[in-house]
């Protein structure tokens, strides 16, 4: 292993003190109108063939969340949701980027709760991140070799199960680690999960790095686990730690990422770049020895709380609507059935979880409008995705549930059977990756 040396300048990097000033009261990541500009002006000299090359724009625009497709001329755009919270506002926004600028009228759920649209064109993509960016999302950091978008229960805040609230702890996490300047070109991607425990509806074990909530002589902490993955030489992620403070994960993570980032044997081969190849290799011991002497670093000295930014946007805050009285008479057999495989009680009494199933995780143009309009109506205005592509309405009345059934009929999106083997998970194929 070789040290590398200081990580070049790229654009849109910022320091600690500077993301510490930032708004985030629209939304976990802040928008910055000004990266917008900056790729507006590079897109533009790329089209007119001033970019020195051709592959140094694909990296540049890889951390913006613009991806090729096999088509010329047309962008995936990849747009991070955090934790898969949203509001109805920002449906609202993608439902008007779709309708105006993605050719197939469609949006795509992914396993890693983000949203992709297909065939944009380059020189309307700065259009579609300013029509996110004031609704509080961002593309940032969504594709490349970065730190993805963080995936987190839907579930986290109303499973009696759950330790403690850890919405807070993905948001801070997000916040650091985006345009951090050792996030910027690893050697891979690396994606992120926070689990709530018991029944785990992120599956931490495929991730680069999970945090399981625990709660150890009355102090709330994690468990971190690295190197999960699927595809090529498949694992399951190994303990890395078995209890962390949480005034220490983020100090931990970053002391993981700079491991990752250092590791020039990861760069030789796009095939085998991923932490986990690394871990298998040197075996987990070997690696915690390696973070450990990151912690030994000048930089592992800063202040590592991670209140400052734990400040929760409107996304992740609940607004649960007042509770009605059930009707009892509501028994068609569709709805029963319905409401066994797609409603879960929460912890807190009279309200329930739906699962809303999105047949291969797509949304239409015409149901984007629809969904927004039915979180206002049940669920306080909140929607989360899912890594199963699907969408969970939380707080939903038990009195509401078959209003909402209804509802969601005249959407085409009443099938029953969220999370068994009939709810399948799908990319969007060979038609555009």
């Amino acid at each position: 292993m070789t040290t590398r040396a200081p990580v070049p300048i790229v654009r849109g990097v910022k320091t600690i003190e500077e993301k510490l000033k930032m708004d985030y009261s629209k939304g976990v990541l802040p928008y910055i109108p000004e990266e917008v500009d900056d790729f507006e002006t590079e897109a533009t000299r790329y089209l007119n063939g001033e970019w020195p090359s051709e592959a140094e724009f694909i990296m540049y625009r890889l951390v913006r969340g613009v991806y090729g497709q096999r088509q010329p001329d047309v962008q995936m755009m990849r747009i991070k949701v955090p934790g898969g919270a949203m509001t109805a506002d920002q449906m609202d926004a993608f439902g008007e980027l779709v309708s105006k600028y993605a050719p197939l009228k469609k949006g795509h759920v992914t396993t890693r709760e983000n949203i992709q649209v297909h065939f944009v064109k380059l020189d309307d993509t700065p259009h579609v991140m300013r029509i996110l960016g004031e609704a509080g999302l961002v593309t940032r950091e969504a594709c490349g070799n970065t730190v993805r978008n963080v995936a987190g229960d839907p579930l986290s805040g109303v499973k009696p199960e759950e330790p403690f609230y850890v919405a807070p702890y993905l948001t801070a996490y997000a916040r650091y680690f985006v345009r951090h300047e050792y996030t910027q070109v690893l050697p891979r991607k690396w994606k992120t999960a926070f689990s709530s425990g018991g029944d785990d509806e992120v599956v931490a074990d495929i991730h680069d790095l999970a945090f399981i909530p625990k709660i150890k002589n009355g102090e709330k902490g994690f468990e971190i686990r690295i190197g999960g993955g699927t595809s090529i030489m498949p694992r399951t992620a190994w303990v890395l730690s078995e209890f962390t403070p949480v005034s220490e994960y983020l100090k931990i993570a970053e002391a993981a990422i700079r491991v990752f980032h250092r590791t020039d044997e990861l760069r030789k081969n796009k095939m085998r770049a991923r932490i986990k190849f690394y871990v298998d290799r040197i075996g987990i011991e070997a690696f915690k020895e390696e973070v450990n002497k990151e912690l030994k670093g000048d930089w592992a000295k800063a202040d590592f709380d991670p209140t400052p930014w734990m400040e929760l946007p409107p996304e992740m805050i609940d607004e649960p609507p007042a509770l009605v009285d059930v009707d009892s008479s509501r028994i068609e057999p569709d709805f029963l059935k319905w409401k066994k495989t797609n409603t879960l009680a929460q912890q807190q009494e009279g309200y329930y979880v739906v699962y809303v199933t999105l047949p291969l995780g797509d949304i239409s143009e015409a149901q984007f409008p629809l969904l927004s309009d039915a979180a206002r109506k049940y669920a306080g205005g909140r929607i989360r995705l899912t890594t199963e592509q699907n969408l969970v309405y939380r707080w939903v009345p038990e009195g509401h549930l078959h209003a909402f059934w209804s509802d969601l009929k005249k959407m085409g999106l009443s099938e029953d059977g969220a999370n068994q083997i009939t709810d399948v998970v799908s990319c969007p194929g060979t038609d555009s990756c």
